[in-house]
């Protein structure tokens, strides 16, 4: 799979569905990951696995976050997400720092145990060529994190332990887990990574502008980038990364008049997304209004209605309304603005983990039960 620009949209829990990567696509992302299905649940039918798992039927390629603990039950997932999915890009979530998931042995809590990370990932790997049956094979990459803490790096075993079990790139958070958002970020870690392996290294973490990618992949030798966060609020951060890998200046960004088209053009496709059910569509997007308008002065009546909104002809009653300036400009400000996460001053959380979790960290026995059923996302 070649990937130009060498730029990837993040799989983000209750963002990255078919309607935001729809329109990421439109703006140039030539990958966009979905958000985390879990292969538990994938496996029984859950119904909101499935809507995980849901392509516009011009959507390519098709691309899945995975994320299990059970190497039989990864195999399995990967298998039916080739086979009857039609994916064509698997992802593999080792780099969740959520408490009710490494609590439980699972997410960024797994590269502490490298051979169990072996077993997963080679599981996955198998599962996606039984599942191409013969035909071109699917990659399967793997998403990661420095470590737990600064005193348990995880990276570079993970890193070793991911291409020896045929991962076709690995994505470096360039955060410990216990960071979560918050800064700093340790870009430094991508190139030490990169010199150890034969397969591409993806660099993440606060890429807020098209600059930054050029910079993080100048001074630290990876092959590509993800982006997560920055682009909320700012799908058209894909039009400036592709200008620059073009060689190209950073275009105009958009007037609040044309941020509130994308933004209508977004919930339209959230509507279509859950088959035509308004109310759901609009709270899923009300995390997002105040993305899209900040920085606009004269946009605030709008963000008050917007978020109050129940259908949409309310959405579209309140731009009618024209209680704002179309013309006004984006503002600098909202380049490096912290998005739902993030930002501040650096702080630490204590990740939590199954008991004797670190006191075992060759065993390959897997996490307590029930880790394999995380909330999809």
């Amino acid at each position: 799979m070649v990937i130009d620009p060498p730029v990837i949209l993040a799989p983000m829990a209750g963002i990255t569905n078919s309607a935001y990567r729809e329109l990421c696509t439109g703006f140039g992302a030539p990958l966009c990951i979905s958000e985390m299905v879990t292969a538990g649940t994938l496996l029984t039918g859950n119904a909101e696995a499935k809507r995980i798992v849901s392509f516009g039927s011009q959507e390519s390629p098709r691309s899945v976050q995975l994320y299990g603990v059970d190497p039989k039950m990864m195999e399995k997932a990967a298998k039916l997400l080739v086979e009857e999915y039609r994916v064509d890009h698997i992802d593999l979530n080792f780099g969740c720092p959520m408490r009710k998931v490494t609590s439980k042995g699972g997410g960024a809590a797994i590269p502490a145990h490298p051979r169990l990370l072996g077993n997963l990932i080679g599981a996955a790997v198998r599962g996606a060529e039984m599942g191409a049956n013969g035909g071109e094979s699917v990659p399967v990459t793997v998403k990661m994190r420095l470590g737990i803490t600064d005193d348990i790096p995880t990276f570079l075993e993970a890193g070793r332990v991911s291409e020896a079990e045929g991962a076709a790139a690995v994505t470096l958070h360039t955060r410990f887990a216990d960071q979560l958002y918050s800064p700093p970020v340790h870009w430094n870690a991508l190139g030490d990574l990169a010199s150890r392996l034969q397969i591409p290294v993806i660099g993440n973490g606060d890429v807020y502008e098209a600059a930054d990618a050029l910079r993080m992949m100048r001074d630290t030798s990876a092959a590509g980038v993800m982006v997560g966060r920055a682009c909320l609020g700012r799908p058209w951060l894909f039009r400036d990364l592709a200008s620059v890998f073009e060689g190209e200046e950073v275009p105009r960004p958009p007037c609040l008049g044309e941020v509130i088209e994308i933004a209508s053009m977004h919930v339209e496709a959230l509507v279509a997304h859950f088959d035509g059910d308004q109310l759901q569509a609009l709270r899923n997007m009300r995390k997002m209004v105040s993305l899209y308008l900040y920085g606009f002065d004269s946009a605030a009546a709008l963000q008050s209605k917007w978020l109050s909104c129940t259908s949409l002809l309310d959405w579209e009653a309140a731009v009618v309304e024209g209680s704002f300036d179309p013309t006004e400009e984006f503002s600098n400000a909202g380049l490096r603005h912290p998005r739902l996460k993030g930002g501040g001053l650096p702080t630490k959380q204590r990740v939590a983990l199954p008991d004797q979790w670190l006191a075992f960290r060759d065993d390959e026995d897997l996490p307590m039960f029930g880790a394999d059923f995380a909330v999809e996302g």
